[in-house]
């Protein structure tokens, strides 16, 4: 089917630009973006300059979506009525003075990583006008994923799996905890603070038995080197289509997560609490971007729970000597789901982007 003939769709014409910078985490964000727009009736091109990663991650695809070679947007003669620049991946010359040449512009909005950091609040929703270049004459707008009323939210797409199914789908792959088994989730980069968590893991196996999924990746690969401590039982797993990450997601008595994609994700499903591994960067930026999480995620807990929760992802990420000491986990449960509550009452990213391109869209119109 030609792009053109989608017109007759409803909703409108999407264009996401996405290249795969590491780890899969931007390629993550973008299909979750995409699916949750084709869902809602919009009709999506997703432009990637590595697609690889999709054949696992989303197998059957997604109906309204369509995944296309990067390079291939340099020929498109009809730009989307909305461009996503996901992460500031720069869009291609050649499409943006298509884009520029159209009789009504489109809507070019620049997805930005997600932060809680205070700057997010204040930059979103900005204008950036092109003075220059291929797109001179059109308008940049900023888009903040976070978590306050005043940026543009989490993507909650799809709606939280079951506990109880995802217990079923365990047991059919043989992956399900035993009896009197607590499961943990660790989907992380290389850690110099692997043992310590694994003997902090083992501290609590001393009341209970622990069953690691360890997906794979580069810290299924450092667990494979190391000897477990005794309590702890290994369960390596493939590579998971995002769909079936989320009934580990949902299952999980505790879950260490990466990144952007699986970080968002563990936050919305499941009752078991979230430490999360942050992408580590040379300037140190990842430190007060940590700190800035911690500060929205504990604000209410109890001052030691907050304490210990602060002082668990400090060591985890390299950021305060160790050794790697685990909140008690009945606290750092009800805590995590006030903070689930509380996010899930907020608007769904992908409702809000719809929002903002519509807004946008009537005004360039009128």
């Amino acid at each position: 089917m030609q792009w053109h003939m989608l017109d007759l769709q409803p909703g409108q014409r999407w264009d996401v630009f996405c290249r795969v910078v590491d780890n899969f985490g931007d390629v993550g964000v973008c299909w979750r973006l995409c699916s949750a727009l084709a869902a809602r009736g919009q009709a999506v091109r997703l432009w990637i300059d590595d697609a690889s990663a999709l054949a696992w991650m989303a197998p059957l695809g997604a109906p309204g979506v369509q995944v296309q070679p990067w390079a291939g947007a340099l020929q498109a003669d009809h730009p989307g009525d909305v461009v996503v620049e996901a992460f500031g991946c720069h869009l291609p010359d050649a499409y943006i003075a298509r884009m520029a040449a159209q009789p009504v512009a489109p809507v070019w909005i620049n997805l930005e990583y997600l932060s809680a950091e205070a700057y997010v609040d204040r930059c979103h929703g900005l204008r950036s006008p092109q003075f220059n270049g291929p797109g001179a004459g059109l308008d940049k707008w900023f888009f903040y994923p976070g978590f306050t009323p005043a940026t543009g939210g989490l993507l909650q797409h799809p709606p939280a799996p079951k506990a109880a199914d995802a217990s079923a789908w365990l047991a059919q792959r043989g992956w399900a905890p035993a009896a009197g088994e607590r499961a943990v989730l660790l989907f992380g980069y290389a850690s110099p603070a692997l043992e310590w968590l694994l003997a902090a893991l083992a501290g609590l196996s001393m009341r209970q038995p622990t069953l690691l999924w360890v997906p794979q990746g580069p810290l299924q690969a450092q667990l494979a080197g190391l000897p477990l401590p005794h309590g702890l039982r290994l369960q390596p797993l493939p590579w998971l289509a995002l769909a079936d990450f989320d009934w580990l997601l949902a299952a999980a008595d505790l879950k260490l997560v990466r990144g952007e994609d699986s970080f968002v994700r563990a936050q919305l499903l499941g009752a078991g609490p979230v430490l999360w591994q942050i992408y580590p960067q040379d300037d140190g930026a990842h430190a007060p971007k940590l700190d800035a999480w911690l500060d929205h995620s504990l604000a209410g807990s109890p001052p030691g729970l907050a304490a210990a929760v602060r002082q668990a992802h400090h060591v985890a990420n390299g950021l305060a000597p160790g050794p790697l000491q685990l909140p008690d986990l009945a606290a750092w449960r009800a805590q995590h789901l006030a903070w689930q509550t509380g996010l899930h009452a907020r608007a769904d990213l992908a409702i809000q982007l719809l929002a903002f391109a519509s807004s946008r869209r009537a005004r360039k119109s009128g």
